[in-house]
């Protein structure tokens, strides 16, 4: 890899962090979560104070069902900002997704952005690698490559993102997926950690996720459309070039993605997308995901303040989440999974 494309890598993801804090780049539509309606249970039996939320996730336990999906890495800021992610999910209990590790790949000395183990020694972290920079490795016999930066962050699992509609948007993106499904296949069986599949905010349906799972992939990140638009982030970038803005908003709602998926794979599904409270993240496990996950309201909050901050967004994710199991009667997220539901 070049200097130069080197340093287009680190630019670009310092941009794309820029846009989402202070731009308007969220869907124009909504997940479709609105129209999930919970029976009130106005008779609850049982101590609000007492509600389990703890989850098992590909073998490890827990204590919230909450992710904080992939955000960023390989620029100066991203250490500060995946440290402070990361010593915020520590405290709480939660999953942890690292940006794409594309940029240490090429240049190894960025590691240190995405290395958070020793404030997060107990959680469990995902490391991230493009469907398409996958594909490239493949083809020329560098999966040592993506082992090694695994390695580096101590990661528990990988997920590829599958970003196709981001790099049809983008003037420099990459256009030619040929190989990136035998890509995914094979990394699902030579490297020694799971592979997650990740939409970036786009959706994924039953027939793709159904593919994947037989693929060997270990689970799903839905990324519905309805929170982030990554094809509005790079209109944003690219003001003065030609632009086909039609795609703005194109995508499947985080809703139907979780409904889809679910019908059609029996591995654990990741619910993000526009997820932007705990009363979001029961609709999502009431449809049938295991966890919730967001990257932008965490983000927002350490922008605002640090680790303190994140560790106070998910404090109320926890508290709307227990306060929904509160009032349909669930104990557990089990019982959750079976609430009653007047509207879908």
């Amino acid at each position: 890899m070049s200097p130069v494309m080197q340093q287009q890598t680190k630019k670009r993801k310092g941009e794309h962090v820029e846009i989402v804090l202070n731009k308007d780049v969220q869907y124009l539509h909504g997940t479709g979560l609105d129209k999930v309606k919970f029976a009130h249970c106005a008779l609850p039996h049982i101590n609000l104070d007492r509600i389990q939320c703890r989850a098992l996730f590909l073998g490890k336990r827990l204590e919230l069902p909450f992710m904080i999906t992939a955000a960023t890495g390989g620029y100066q800021k991203a250490e500060k900002i995946n440290r402070d992610l990361a010593a915020a999910c520590q405290e709480k209990g939660i999953a942890f997704g690292l940006g794409s590790q594309r940029a240490m790949i090429e240049d190894p000395s960025l590691g240190k952005t995405y290395r958070v183990r020793d404030v997060a020694p107990d959680v469990f972290v995902c490391g991230n690698i493009g469907a398409y920079q996958l594909a490239q490795y493949y083809k020329a016999g560098e999966f040592a490559k993506v082992e090694a930066a695994m390695n580096r962050i101590d990661a528990d699992a990988l997920c590829i993102h599958l970003n196709a509609l981001q790099e049809a948007i983008q003037p420099e993106g990459d256009r030619d997926w040929t190989g990136v499904p035998k890509a995914i296949e094979a990394a699902c069986s030579r490297l020694s950690i799971p592979i997650i599949a990740k939409e970036t905010g786009a959706g994924m349906d039953g027939q793709t996720a159904k593919a994947l799972e037989r693929m060997g992939v270990k689970a799903i990140d839905v990324s519905g459309s309805g929170g982030t638009s990554w094809s509005a982030v790079e209109l944003e970038r690219h003001l003065e070039q030609d632009r086909i803005a039609e795609f703005r908003d194109w995508g499947l709602p985080t809703s139907i993605s979780i409904v889809e998926c679910a019908s059609q794979v029996k591995i654990p599904i990741i619910a993000s997308g526009g997820i932007r409270s705990g009363l979001d993240a029961a609709k999502a496990m009431r449809l049938g995901a295991t966890l919730a996950g967001a990257a932008y309201p965490f983000v927002k909050a350490q922008n605002s303040a640090g680790r303190a901050g994140v560790v106070s967004e998910i404090s109320r994710w926890e508290r709307s989440l227990k306060t929904a199991m509160f009032l349909t009667n669930s104990q557990n997220l089990e019982q959750l999974s079976k609430a009653r539901l007047l509207v879908y």
